[in-house]
């Protein structure tokens, strides 16, 4: 890759990955399989889940269905499916879709789950209309192909119903190098590519958030407070996102594009 090709990436201009061929896809889908995994996350004696208040605030509590039990919800690399928690008793049958063979288990307190194995294709193995629910939460910016997994969650969402997505809308670097604490190609996804791929598969937005403000986590982590975790800590990450929306951007070129906000969380109903 030449440096006008990679400029066009950084540029947040195009999703990098999104045009592959099949032969890169299947490259970058064996270098990922057990990124998330090996990064501690299959330690499960040691790991926590660091997103159920911000889960929560941008996402559960918008639900317009909020008393509503759903028969089946799909978890996009949901791992052991912690997210879930806030809901599970709401919830009769959880599916994950997980590359890696280490979160596997057969319930999630007492709701049984079943993990499938996803395609580097994209294509989801369920018929349309299959989920009432649908959770995906930071694991797109470890695909290449987006658009097409994106098409195929909105196919297999109900009708009228909703999925939950997060994702960081910056470069989270330049993925040609080794980054501390990734895996080796996952990016973040330009947030008005994001929003395209979304209307385009007729997800509307019912709300949208912004979070993952720079500053948020060096000021909290010192006296032991888990941002995510913390609703006061959350609420005021997203007040100060939304307040330095006009300096979103995807790869920083000076210093002043480095206080913007990271991440975005949508809560979509599918028409």
């Amino acid at each position: 890759m030449n440096n006008t090709e990679i400029q066009t990436f950084l540029n947040g201009n195009v999703l990098y990955g999104d045009n592959f061929s099949e032969n890169e896809i299947n490259h970058w889908f064996e270098q990922e399989q057990e990124g998330y995994a090996n990064l501690g996350a299959k330690n499960f004696k040691h790991y926590q889940y660091g997103y159920h208040e911000l889960n929560k605030q941008q996402g559960y509590d918008l639900l317009p269905i909020s008393e509503q039990s759903f028969e089946t919800v799909l978890g996009f690399g949901s791992a052991y499916g912690d997210e879930l928690l806030p809901i599970i008793s709401k919830i009769k049958h959880v599916t994950i879709i997980d590359p890696s063979d280490a979160f596997i288990h057969n319930d999630i307190q007492g709701v049984p789950v079943s993990y499938v194995k996803p395609n580097s294709n994209g294509i989801l193995s369920f018929d349309e209309n299959s989920f009432d629910l649908i959770t995906c939460f930071g694991a797109l910016h470890h695909i290449p192909n987006v658009s097409k997994v994106i098409s195929e969650l909105a196919r297999v969402l109900k009708r009228g119903q909703y999925m939950l997505l997060r994702e960081p809308i910056v470069s989270m670097g330049d993925w040609r190098y080794p980054r501390q604490g990734l895996t080796k190609n996952e990016r973040g996804i330009p947030l008005q590519i994001l929003k395209k791929i979304l209307a385009h598969n007729g997800l509307i937005s019912t709300h949208s958030s912004l979070s993952g403000f720079p500053i948020t986590n060096r000021l909290c982590f010192p006296i032991g407070v888990d941002v995510y975790n913390n609703y006061l800590a959350t609420w005021l990450d997203n007040k100060v996102s939304e307040t330095f929306a006009w300096n979103v951007n995807y790869h920083p070129k000076n210093i002043l594009q480095l206080f913007r906000p990271t991440s975005v969380f949508f809560v979509l109903r599918k028409e």
